[in-house]
């Protein structure tokens, strides 16, 4: 049986994950076909501190549009510990307790303090939040809306879990997207529990907290 060939495209800078432009929107079924074969590659496998986690290791690739921001994820896994009683229909508050994928993206490069949060589980659980540490009180922000769309996969033969989420670019940018903008970014993975947790991460933050923006890394936008 034949197999097609996926060349993996290795970030240059290990701090940047370069989002490649495509023409069009890439098939929302969170599997490494068409334009994703040609997509740079970052990996997520430290913990928070920058321990090793190499059974844990996840693939996350992006693609842009004019309109879109996508993420790719692709995830090994030992375990799982899911939500009972998933519901995909509205966003799910509390899901970083359960398994998930979690994109932290903003387009400022100087007030890092505000971003916004996305995060699906590996049976499409969604939530996402509009993050901004300098509103004492009400740092996040639930009731935004993003608009983001999100398909998951599990291979439970192959042990791993893939995600595709779509992003609006009006929702985390108020640039027109275009070949060499950056936007400030880092990529995370929750598994298992409830104890012991994996917090498996692409840019280690030397805390318990995902959220030290200062350690983010960056995407950029490429051709």
């Amino acid at each position: 049986m034949w197999t097609p060939i996926v060349l993996l495209t290795l970030a240059a800078d290990p701090a940047t994950l370069d989002s490649r432009f495509t023409a069009q929107a890439p098939p929302m079924t969170a599997r490494l076909t068409g334009p994703w074969t040609s997509a740079p590659l970052v990996t997520a496998e430290r913990d928070r501190f920058g321990k090793p986690l190499p059974e844990a290791r996840t693939e996350v690739r992006s693609l842009w549009t004019p309109t879109h921001l996508y993420f790719l994820f692709t995830a090994r896994y030992e375990s799982m510990y899911l939500k009972p009683n998933p519901a995909i229909e509205n966003e799910t508050w509390g899901l970083w307790e359960y398994d998930v994928v979690e994109v932290f993206i903003g387009h400022d490069l100087e007030r890092i303090h505000i971003y916004k949060e996305f995060e699906v589980s590996p049976r499409g659980e969604w939530v996402d939040l509009d993050v901004d540490k300098s509103r004492k009180g009400r740092e996040v922000d639930w009731y935004w809306n993003a608009g983001m769309r999100t398909k998951t996969f599990i291979d439970e033969a192959a042990k791993t879990w893939s995600c595709v989420i779509e992003l609006p670019w009006k929702s985390i940018d108020t640039r027109t997207p275009g070949e060499g903008n950056q936007l400030r970014l880092n990529l995370y993975r929750i598994e298992g529990g409830p104890d012991p947790r994996k917090y498996i991460t692409w840019q280690p933050v030397d805390s318990p907290s995902f959220h030290t923006p200062e350690k983010f890394g960056r995407l950029r936008l490429i051709r």
